[in-house]
């Protein structure tokens, strides 16, 4: 395989990237089974649940830590 090119192309130049063999073996995968534009769609708005999901699990867990309050007591100086 050749080296990736880190270099930014110009507006005139084209990127050609090299062929993923997991990409064209899913675009093999969608042309076989006929994936409907619905079956796109559902796919995209499942993603977008799982990371509300997340970010759900993630603020819940900010909650739970925060309610604890302090820890420790209180001493009275002199």
């Amino acid at each position: 395989m050749s080296p990736v090119q880190k270099n930014q192309p110009s507006k005139s130049e084209q990127v050609v990237y090299e062929p993923c063999p997991c990409r064209e073996l899913l675009e093999a995968a969608r042309k076989l089974l006929g994936i409907s534009p619905e079956v796109k769609q559902h796919l995209a708005n499942s993603r977008v649940e799982f990371l509300k999901a997340i970010r759900q699990v993630i603020d819940d867990r900010i909650e739970h830590l925060s309610a604890q309050g302090q820890k420790g007591t209180k001493v009275a100086v002199e």
